[in-house]
């Protein structure tokens, strides 16, 4: 393979086709099914499918036989399958997504979630990162190999619309279409992140997790606080005395022992190298206010504790008026929703058990309390790699950022990795991504690197033909 020549077509492809598109996708609001219950109803999922496979068959072309197949089960999100037939042995899986998560305020002035900025090498605006390109870069990869006569294995291209809430339909799809998939090989997942942007990072772990509402109730409709207060025990006070049975409040380390495993020693020694390349990289890039401080002095510890620990964080409250509008009412209840991460290799169903008992059990006042724990999924741990793909990944990365290729755990979830890894124990998994430094997906500026984006769809290609030679 011709590095030079490869590293001119995807600065080519990108700048001429896959930004004009992925600025178009960034204004259409298409926000998962968790965020938008009308989401079929509104047609937005929809006008990106209708993007998205433009787009994809018109690149198919160059691929004979190859074909693309809007897939639709009934009741849900539709699934974009596209089959390339290979000039290799061996099959390669691709995964992607869609969807997106909703608005979060917060904004740059001038810029928005449905407002694609291009500034600085940077495309602002909500999925463009997470995960729109994947698809792009997946077609970018193949195209560019196709562009030197080189050859791939045969390549399945999934790219869901549920991610973002958890992936609760693709396992019917996973199942619809298991004969059409076989069984894959390599696994290529771009919606990962990457501890800079200065080399390729391969994710090794990725955390589960159980999220729900903690609901305490103390009345059943709102009572003056003047004739209740100091009779009624505030569902606020109640809900933060639960919290403190699974989180120290001080440290913020969880309490319940079921919810930890032991870490690997591979996965340690990866922290402290990890902790090593970016040094204050490891928390510098966080937006923190005023004099806020990370929750650990040491880099690798920090990572450990964000890629292999559990933890809590509350991400949505209701019972409450806003400030503005709080009047001297002692309020009937308090919700909190509650977002637990766990260890990679816990087993999230048995988590959310023993949260749930946690909350539950013998509440104080005997207040009315539930813990619904409505979604629970198992993180995943990276096999160990082969030598052919530790070859080829450190050969990509040095040909395109002239560096080595690092290896980093994630703090986030990716469902779709967990049921692989489960469905297909022999697979080789390269989950990478371009959620770098200050991206910021989820919450406001989110922001795709272009130039980043740009090398990481010249190693995927690279590391493609190389598993067309090991796999012939």
């Amino acid at each position: 393979m011709d590095f030079s020549k490869l590293t001119s077509f995807m600065n080519r492809i990108w700048d001429d086709e896959i930004i004009p598109v992925l600025t178009d996708y960034i204004r259409i609001p298409n926000k998962s099914l968790a965020f938008d219950s009308d989401w079929e109803k509104h047609g937005y999922m929809e006008q990106a499918v209708g993007m998205f496979t433009a787009w994809a068959k018109d690149k198919l072309k160059h691929f004979p036989r190859s074909s693309l197949e809007v897939v639709r089960l009934k009741g849900r999100t539709p699934l974009i399958f596209i089959e390339i037939p290979g000039t290799a042995s061996g099959t390669v899986l691709m995964y992607g997504h869609l969807d997106k998560q909703p608005e979060m305020a917060g904004w740059a002035e001038g810029t928005g979630p449905w407002l694609p900025v291009l500034k600085d090498d940077k495309l602002y605006g909500r999925g463009g990162a997470d995960d729109g390109y994947a698809m792009f870069a997946s077609l970018a990869a193949l195209q560019g190999l196709h562009e030197q006569n080189i050859a791939h294995a045969r390549t399945i291209i999934l790219i869901e619309a549920g991610e973002e809430s958890g992936s609760p339909d693709l396992p019917f799809y996973i199942d619809h279409l298991g004969a059409r998939i076989g069984t894959p090989d390599l696994v290529v997942c771009l919606d990962s992140g990457a501890g800079n942007y200065d080399q390729l990072w391969l994710t090794t772990s990725l955390r589960g997790m159980v999220s729900g509402n903690l609901t305490v109730r103390v009345l059943t409709e709102g009572v003056h606080s003047g004739a209740a207060s100091g009779i009624v025990p505030s569902s606020f006070r109640i809900l933060r005395r639960l919290l403190s049975r699974v989180e120290d409040e001080v440290t913020g380390r969880m309490t319940l022992p079921e919810l930890f495993v032991e870490i690997p020693s591979d996965r340690q020694k990866q922290a402290k190298e990890t902790a090593a390349i970016l040094g204050d990289e490891v928390w510098s890039g966080i937006p923190f206010a005023g004099g806020t401080q990370p929750m650990a002095e040491e880099g690798a510890e920090l990572i450990l504790e964000k890629t292999w620990r559990p933890q809590l964080a509350v991400t949505g409250m209701d019972g409450y008026p806003l400030p503005a509008n709080g009047g001297n009412v002692l309020l009937p209840f308090s919700v909190a929703k509650l977002s637990l991460r766990l260890p990679p290799t816990l087993d999230a169903e048995k988590s959310r058990a023993a949260m749930k008992q946690a909350l539950e059990t013998n509440p104080p006042y005997h207040a009315e309390v539930t813990f619904d724990g409505s979604d629970a999924f198992n993180g995943w741990n990276a096999p160990a790699l082969a030598p052919w793909l530790e070859g080829s990944l450190n050969r990509a990365s040095l040909a395109a950022f002239g560096k080595p290729v690092a290896f980093h755990g994630e703090g986030g979830s990716i469902p779709f990795m967990a049921m692989l890894g489960e469905k297909f124990p022999n697979t080789q998994f390269v989950v990478a991504g371009v959620l770098g430094p200050h991206s910021n997906a989820h919450g406001p500026n989110e922001f795709l690197h272009i130039p980043f984006a740009k090398k990481l769809s010249a190693c995927i290609a690279a590391i493609l033909a190389d598993h067309a030679v090991t796999a012939g």
